[in-house]
């Protein structure tokens, strides 16, 4: 397992995505979270296909505090089902990497 990720989570709206994104921060499950605007989403949803307007959360974390911020966005979230997709970082610039080290931890 690696030892940085990214983790990508989809939510309905600003004001949502805003209270996920410094929850994780304050929380140090994060070291930074980016909102993407303009994400649509087509998807199957109960039996139909949706046509949504969303925001992407992009969160640089660790794979070992995943656990504890799926927690967290579950908690959070609007969404019955909610998008949480970790993707491993195999490598980066080190500085940035040092970096989302000093800022993640509980």
């Amino acid at each position: 397992m690696t030892k940085y990720a990214v983790v990508l989570i989809t939510v309905p709206g600003e004001e949502i995505g805003l209270k996920i994104a410094k929850s994780l921060v304050e929380k140090k499950l994060a070291a930074c979270v980016n909102i993407v605007p303009g994400i649509r989403s087509i998807y199957s949803w109960e039996g139909k296909i949706c046509d949504d307007k969303e925001l992407l959360l992009i969160v640089k974390t660790k794979p070992a505090f995943f656990d504890e911020l799926k927690n967290e966005v579950v908690c959070l979230h609007e969404y019955d089902v909610p998008e949480i997709i970790l993707l491993p970082i195999e490598d980066g610039n080190r500085s940035y990497l040092q970096w989302i080290d000093e800022n993640v931890s509980v």
